[in-house]
């Protein structure tokens, strides 16, 4: 009786096919000092299990949890091509972040995604600690995360981003705008640039001006000036919503003033802003020219300096602003609240 033969073939690892797990444990061993270093009250179990424990701080009566996810965007095909990996983990916090703290409430902990083709360690570990530094700096904790190493879904040195940021508020203070009235004033918080939003079009500006990039922009080097990280407003602001009472707040990102303040506006209401109340900064004045766009669309498409809005009552207004500047923010009045009538949300004059 014959048996039929069968070719022989070697045995294929999970490493010949494009994972690599020993690559995977020497970043979970690179992140794990980083992850510690944000560690606050209320943690109780983070990196390496398969959840993250968290427990709400028993100095919150009424605790109401708010939640925010964002990315970084197309931003990252910059630090693809410049190979600047440092801050981008700063802007995934600080989109994320930023949204949960207009709420009223302050971020208690941040859990990142980072997903790519080929698992380069270094360029991971650099990612990882621009999002542990953005953690330290917002008083959020680094508690978990994943990292995805999927073959075949993602060019080799590319990588994309998700970050998650929950926080806690008590429910008697949850901001909503309702308060908001005629004659509020608008304080305006300077950004650090462009932060994460309308990078398609500032790539397509850095694509038209060629050769012809200027070498430096408000004192940094070109791409230095591009890539600044978002800034990180929590702290500041958590200080001013202390001290004072703050009516409402806008995080100033995709579709710029114009389309982030009127989320926080009772729809009755209208932003009446000063254009020249605020410095335009090399940058914007930059790709402004270079995109041959007008004020309007400047102002829908970037911050155009002003990354978070705060609504304030008149007779607080100088307070406020006075608490926001102790803690670091550069603060401009930018406008009044009035009524809307048939016209815009947003007007810019």
């Amino acid at each position: 009786m014959s048996s039929s033969s069968q070719p022989t073939q070697a045995p294929i690892t999970y490493k010949d096919a494009g994972v690599d797990i020993d690559a995977g444990d020497a970043l979970v061993d690179r992140i794990k000092p980083l992850a510690k270093k944000t560690l606050r009250e209320g943690v109780l179990a983070g990196i390496g299990g398969f959840g993250a424990l968290f427990e709400v701080p028993k100095r919150y009566r009424e605790p109401v949890l708010v939640a925010g996810t964002d990315g970084v965007g197309t931003k990252l095909k910059l630090a693809f091509e410049w190979n600047m990996h440092d801050s981008v983990g700063i802007d995934l916090v600080a989109m994320s972040v930023n949204d949960v703290l207009v709420q009223g409430a302050e971020p208690l902990f941040f859990l990142d995604y980072f997903a790519c083709g080929k698992l380069h360690v270094d360029t991971a570990a650099a990612v990882v600690a621009g999002i542990a530094r953005g953690c330290e700096l917002s008083g959020c904790a680094l508690i978990g995360g994943e990292t995805a190493e999927m073959p075949g879904m993602y060019p080799d040195g590319e990588y994309d981003l998700a970050g998650f940021a929950v926080g806690a508020v008590e429910k008697s203070r949850i901001l909503t705008g309702a308060t908001i009235a005629e004659g509020d004033v608008v304080l305006g918080l300077a950004s650090h640039g462009v932060h994460s939003n309308g990078f398609s079009l500032v790539r397509k500006c850095i694509e038209r001006a060629g050769s012809q990039l200027p070498a430096t922009l408000d004192g940094k080097p070109f791409r230095e000036a591009v890539m600044a990280p978002t800034r990180l407003y929590v702290k500041s602001v958590l200080a001013a919503l202390a001290a004072h009472p703050v009516k409402g707040l806008a995080h100033i990102t995709g579709g710029g003033l114009l389309e982030n303040i009127p989320r926080v506006l009772p729809g009755h209401l209208a932003a009446h802003l000063q254009a020249d109340s605020w410095p335009q900064s090399e940058l914007f004045a930059w790709l402004q020219a270079t995109a041959g766009i007008d004020a309007h669309e400047m102002n829908r498409t970037f911050n155009n300096g002003i990354g978070m809005v705060v609504v304030v009552a008149r007779q607080d207004a100088e307070a406020v602003a006075e608490t926001l500047r102790a803690h670091g923010e550069q603060v401009y009045a930018i406008g009044r609240i009035g009524p809307r009538g048939e016209g815009a949300a947003v007007t810019l004059a």
